[in-house]
């Protein structure tokens, strides 16, 4: 059941997400070969509590982390570990969320840990582009799928695959509420139709998740981590997004947000 937010709820939702963005400002700077995923989450735990909120992440059923950071082949929901350093030329996602007067947010960054290759930018290139060939079509009356099409028809351009079995959500109020209605497919067949029609107020998360090698994954031993089959390197990118009355507005906006927008600005003059 996809909930309409009232224009109070959408303020309560503007600010838990942004408080997302100076989290991601930081790691921005933080995040450096010799660091732990162990430690980057206690990082963010730090911010998110300084922020007024907790973790949302936490309320998920046995997982007591407040993120998941996911290194190199590992596409979502990698367990920080004390065991696990980054080193020169790694790519690393780190998936967060904030819960805060009753309002959920949900984002997710993933940065180069020194110097990377030129795939690995590439890579990163387009996921990020990815979500925004999809954000710049979000307004009332474009049909759910139009943004799952969007999202294929990028990472085609890349030559690259997406993940079938994970995708972008609603979000909604209360614990729990950090995953909502509607699902939002991270790839596009003829097969899945036009899906439902957007409407003003709607609050959703949109993620796309790109593997450079083949989309199959397999999961870890530990049930949480999910990597890619092949063990090719993968990305994951994900803003909050507010359905207006004239298009979409980014909620969880930090530097690489203030950046792409810019970009889009410019193209457009």
């Amino acid at each position: 059941m996809v909930t309409i937010k009232s224009p109070k709820d959408l303020l309560g939702f503007e600010d838990v997400c942004g408080k997302l963005g100076p989290i991601f400002n930081t790691l921005r700077e933080k995040i450096k070969p010799g660091i732990s995923t162990y430690e980057i989450d206690k990082i963010v735990e730090s911010l998110i509590l300084s922020s007024g909120g907790k973790a949302n992440f936490k309320f998920e059923e046995d997982y007591y982390h407040a993120t998941c950071v996911s290194v190199n082949d590992v596409l979502l929901h990698g367990i920080p570990s004390k065991s696990i350093i980054l080193k020169e030329g790694d790519i690393v996602s780190v998936d967060t969320g904030i819960y805060y007067n009753g309002f959920n947010s949900d984002a997710c960054r993933t940065y180069p840990v020194g110097n990377i290759s030129s795939v690995a930018k590439r890579l990163i290139d387009c996921t990020e582009e990815c979500f925004y060939n999809a954000y710049r079509l979000i307004r009332p009356g474009v049909h759910l799928y139009e943004i799952s099409k969007a999202i294929q028809e990028t990472a085609d351009k890349y030559g690259y695959s997406l993940v079938k079995e994970y995708g972008g959500h609603g979000l909604d109020k209360g614990i729990g509420g950090m995953h909502g209605d509607p699902f939002i497919p991270n790839y596009y067949q003829k097969e899945l139709g036009q899906g439902m029609i957007l409407k003003e107020g709607m609050v959703l998360a949109i993620e796309p998740m790109v593997l450079s090698g083949l989309g199959d994954i397999i999961t870890d031993d530990d049930t949480w981590g999910v990597r890619s089959k092949d063990h090719q390197l993968t990305c994951h990118y994900e803003n909050d997004v507010i359905v207006t009355s004239t298009g979409a507005k980014i909620i969880s906006v930090d530097d690489n947000v203030l950046s792409h927008l810019h970009q889009m600005e410019e193209n457009i003059d």
